[in-house]
């Protein structure tokens, strides 16, 4: 899987693919309400916040390498290095489409990722292998229970990243299964708690606007 926050400095490092039968499930966050699911790509996209706790501009989806914007299952085992097997196990998990948007820029970053699957088992299972590779990869020890967010989210924060991680500064993550849908969010600030609190906000926001089918 790729880096959560790796995108916007062309792809921080390709981590491991998932490993799919991992143990246990998250239990969704239950915020949001009761709707249809997107029918589409373009549907989850809609779906997406626009706006960040920082105000920072969006960053044009063409100007990332690779782009942000709308993702197929193909786009997002492509981050692997692995590409084949994560391939593989995003089909079992039920992948179905993902959408990336940035803010900011290298000095301070926000990105949302949204991934919508066929069930709640596989985003569950998702959500849970992003938190694992990105903690592996940036350090630290992630809260499973976190305070200010639902059940099925953990959150990462990082006072002084590593230089091979290429973050610019103390950061902060947070990683949400709700529903068919798995949430995660980056955000590199001046200080750790800058940083946890808009991911918190940015979090809540993002779990309002999508449905739990």
């Amino acid at each position: 899987m790729r880096p959560l926050a790796g995108l916007l400095v062309l792809a921080l490092a390709p981590l491991a693919g998932c490993s799919a039968g991992v143990a246990g499930t998250a239990t969704p966050a239950a915020t949001g309400e009761v709707g249809a699911l997107p029918g589409d790509v373009g549907g989850l996209g809609d779906l997406v916040v626009t706006e960040v706790p920082s105000g920072r501009p969006q960053v044009p989806d063409a100007e990332l390498d690779p782009p942000a914007g709308p993702k197929s299952l193909a786009d997002v085992a492509g981050y692997a290095e692995d590409a084949q097997r994560e391939e593989q196990v995003l089909t079992e998990y039920g992948y179905r489409w993902g959408w990336e948007r940035f803010w900011g820029s290298d000095e301070d970053l926000t990105s949302v990722f949204v991934d919508q699957f066929e069930g709640t088992d596989g985003a569950a299972s998702y959500a849970r292998d992003l938190a694992r590779n990105d903690t592996e990869y940036y350090g630290g020890n992630p809260d499973r229970d976190p305070d200010d967010l639902p059940d099925g989210c953990a959150t990462l924060t990082v006072e002084d990243p590593a230089e091979d991680t290429r973050l610019t500064g103390p950061a902060a993550f947070a990683w949400c299964a709700h529903g068919p849908f798995t949430v995660s969010v980056a955000v590199v600030s001046t200080d750790t708690g800058d940083a946890l609190d808009q991911v918190d906000d940015l979090v809540a926001q993002q779990l309002d606007r999508l449905p739990r089918g």
